[in-house]
C-alpha cells in the first residue's frame, strides 16, 4: 500500500499507538478492542452452529 499510494495504512506499530496518535485515550482503545474481539468471537461461534 505504501509503495503504491505513498501513504501508510497505520501511522505507527503496534496498532494501539496508531489510535493514540489519533487522539484516543488508552481506556477507549482497550474497551473498543474488547468490544471488537467479543463481536468477532460471537460471529465465529455462530458459524460453528450453522454446520
Amino acid at each position: 500500500s505504501f509503495k503504491l499510494t505513498g501513504k501508510r495504512v497505520f501511522r505507527m506499530a503496534p496498532i494501539h499507538h496508531h489510535f493514540e496518535q489519533l487522539g484516543w485515550t488508552e481506556p477507549q482503545i482497550v474497551i473498543r478492542f474488547w468490544i471488537v474481539s467479543v463481536v468477532v468471537a460471537l460471529a465465529g461461534l455462530s458459524t460453528l452452529k450453522l454446520r
